[in-house]
């Protein structure tokens, strides 16, 4: 089981690493606009905001849905290959992918965190950062055309798929929409505070995410070296997530509220020396906070707070990383240029005031 798991993640996160690593740059390349960018990186996302209020209105998320989700992600990424210098095509593939993507991973995240302990959750994710990273250190080296990087996005969606299609055997969680689960019971409003900032968390990653490697390149930085600085944070990451059972064992709460607060300092760091190498590692090394610590923190806590644990998993990738993400990439396509950095690092405060309101709201119940 552990194996099937890890390779999943290894293999579904090495497809979002030539996603966000060098699309943008293959864009670019095609004479894509900055905004024309953004605007391509808000769809996917935004379609994992809409998919958890289909599922708790509309349909179920069963094993059958979560194998299409898999094949309709292979498709996609068969579409992006051969419309690429197609606006107006590429857009709606990537409104496929962004809602295959947006499905597999939370069925797949509900299986890890039902059947292994913390620590084992931590040291099989892990697996996930190292196919990020081993596809950003060799695609950095090895590209040279930009077809190539639509290739590899397409050999990654096919492994992606067929581990996929072998973990499912290991979900033992009951359909959620059964007699003994009312879906309708599930609160946003609940825990409102908690949510915008998870929304305003990952909306101050938009520009990381989508404009990090121009924004090297345009301060004087190689394509091969900020292949290096993702490379780098990731390793980070890893680092983290191999030894983070010890922090997951304390206040989740306050964990997310330092990942948070680090995750401004993150963004100053970067608005204030782009072009200073040592110190843009520096900032990455971070990523072991701000990402593995932050995600594996806020992923444990809402499934410990609510009771249909798939949904909730949905929401935290459709709110975070679908809502927050696609607005986050809107805003930094619009807004890219010198105060790019300094503006995520303000969205990230606002984030941290959010999380503050949340703790003290959830003390005053208990």
């Amino acid at each position: 089981m552990k194996i099937t798991l890890a390779l999943f993640y290894f293999f579904y996160f090495a497809l979002i690493g030539v996603y966000i690593i060098f699309m943008p740059k293959v864009l670019t390349d095609f004479n894509y606009s900055k905004f024309e960018v953004g605007l391509i990186y808000s769809s996917a996302p935004f379609m994992r905001f809409l998919l958890p209020f289909i599922f708790k209105y509309l349909i179920k998320l069963t094993k059958r849905v979560y194998i299409i989700s898999l094949v309709l992600t292979f498709i996609s990424t068969l579409i992006f290959l051969v419309t690429v210098d197609n606006f107006t095509l590429y857009i709606i593939a990537s409104l496929i992918f962004g809602a295959s993507m947006g499905i597999s991973l939370p069925f797949v995240e509900t299986i890890s965190l039902a059947r292994l302990s913390k620590k084992e959750y931590g040291r099989v994710r892990l697996w996930g950062s190292l196919g990020f990273i081993s596809i950003a250190l060799w695609l950095g080296k090895i590209l040279s055309t930009s077809y190539e990087t639509l290739y590899y996005l397409l050999f990654m969606a096919l492994f992606t798929l067929i581990f996929g299609f072998l973990a499912v055997r290991f979900d033992n969680q009951k359909d959620e929409l059964d007699s003994s689960s009312d879906d309708k019971s599930f609160s946003l409003i609940k825990y409102w505070a908690f949510w915008i900032s998870l929304f305003l968390m990952q909306l101050s990653f938009g520009g990381f995410y989508n404009f990090f490697t121009i924004y090297e390149i345009e301060h004087g930085v190689s394509l091969e070296m900020a292949s290096w600085m993702w490379s780098f944070g990731v390793i980070c990451e890893i680092f983290m997530l191999y030894f983070q059972g010890y922090f997951l064992e304390k206040n989740l709460l306050n964990i997310i509220k330092i990942s948070i607060f680090v995750t401004m300092i993150r963004w100053l760091l970067l608005y204030q020396y782009a072009d200073n190498i040592t110190i843009t590692f520096i900032s990455q090394s971070l990523h072991a906070i701000t990402f593995a610590l932050y995600h594996t923190a806020t992923i444990t806590y809402i499934f410990s707070l609510y009771r249909e644990k798939k949904l909730a998993q949905q929401f935290v990738l459709g709110i975070g990383f679908g809502l927050g993400g696609s607005l986050g990439a809107l805003l930094s396509g619009e807004i890219y240029g010198e105060y790019l950095f300094l503006i995520e690092a303000i969205v990230a405060l606002l984030s941290f005031i959010m999380i503050l309101i949340h703790n003290r709201r959830v003390n005053l119940k208990s």
